[in-house]
């Protein structure tokens, strides 16, 4: 059976949940990657009421929908990091930051990921994506030097914070999907085996992985399929074409708007970028994935009225079962 396509609703998120679903199923999307901000969902509610979570699932039956996934970056950002400013004043509801003291806004950020785990096991759903934030990615161009110490001390305390979460995500069956993505403690390749072994590999905390994020800092995002194969509990769609090579473009991209031609990389909607899909989707048969794929849309450039349908069309084209048989043992004959 071919893997469940859904569509993440962040980018949505100022659509009501109702409306969203509506759009999805006309669509012909499997399901919904659900956000946990706007009225998508809860997980307050979701975790303690059991008329909330049947009004959500009732929405999904309507439009011919499933759920598979729940997704709380916005939380999960303020867990670890530092500082905490008027950014996340800004991403994130007054329960969380309630006056604004950096410790209590991290240690309220962390109790409702742990209310995530609950929530998404009433939804009957078994991983949870988000980010984890960081306390080092302050020092990632390493002037004024950082010394190894201070880095060391930046995944202990990813791990002093998140370990306790996941004691929750092991209690209720849940499993942690983190988005490898700059501004969080794994980022790339290597700070991906330094977070896991910051908590000891340790089997409630894995990777979404999103290739839009590997593109631009010239990551393979095939080989980190198969490097961290065991690792790949959710994976999300989203393109990235680059723009660099004209010597004014560069890769930070100079703290310029989205879609500004004076970017070095833009996020682009589904297979109008540099990702490579084809070998993607056959390396995600090769590790054996077979969890939902979910079409992340962002493209600043593009109505997402039109990019979210023309996403889907491409990403069910191309995502095809692997064989149940060699293609050569027809070849074979015991004559």
């Amino acid at each position: 059976m071919a893997r469940p396509i859904t569509l993440f609703t962040g980018q949505w998120a100022d659509l009501p949940f109702e409306e969203v679903a509506r759009l999805a199923g006309e669509w012909g999307y499997d399901g919904l990657e659900i956000a946990c901000w706007g009225d998508h969902l809860d997980v307050w509610r979701a975790a303690e009421d059991d008329a909330y979570v049947k009004s959500r699932l009732d929405i999904l039956e309507k439009n011919g929908l499933k759920v598979w996934t729940i997704s709380n970056h916005l939380k999960g950002q303020a867990v670890c990091d530092d500082p905490i400013d008027e950014r996340h004043r800004g991403i994130l509801p007054d329960r969380i930051w309630g006056d604004g003291d950096p410790e209590g806004v991290r240690q309220r950020a962390a109790e409702e990921m742990k209310v995530t785990a609950r929530a998404a096991a009433r939804l009957g759903v078994n991983t949870v994506v988000g980010f984890t934030g960081s306390a080092i990615w302050k020092y990632v161009a390493m002037f004024p030097p950082a010394s190894d110490d201070m880095i060391a001390a930046g995944y202990r305390d990813f791990a002093d914070r998140w370990n306790p979460i996941l004691d929750v995500y092991d209690e209720v069956g849940v499993r942690f999907a983190h988005e490898v993505h700059p501004s969080e403690i794994a980022y790339d390749y290597w700070t991906t085996v330094q977070t896991l072994e910051a908590i000891g590999h340790r089997e409630a905390f894995g990777l979404n992985w999103d290739p839009s994020h590997m593109v631009w800092q010239d990551l393979d995002p095939v080989a980190f399929l198969w490097d961290f194969r065991d690792r790949i509990y959710h994976v999300d769609c989203k393109d990235t074409k680059k723009q660099l090579g004209n010597g004014r473009n560069g890769r930070l991209s100079s703290h310029l708007p989205w879609a500004d031609p004076r970017r070095g990389w833009d996020f682009v909607s589904t297979g109008h970028g540099d990702v490579p899909w084809e070998q993607s989707f056959r390396m995600l048969n090769a590790i054996g994935y077979d969890g939902p794929i979910s079409v992340e849309w962002e493209d600043a450039g593009m109505d997402r009225l039109r990019g979210a349908p023309e996403a889907l069309e491409f990403v069910r084209s191309r995502v095809f079962d692997a064989p149940t048989a060699a293609f050569d043992a027809a070849f074979s004959s015991t004559d």
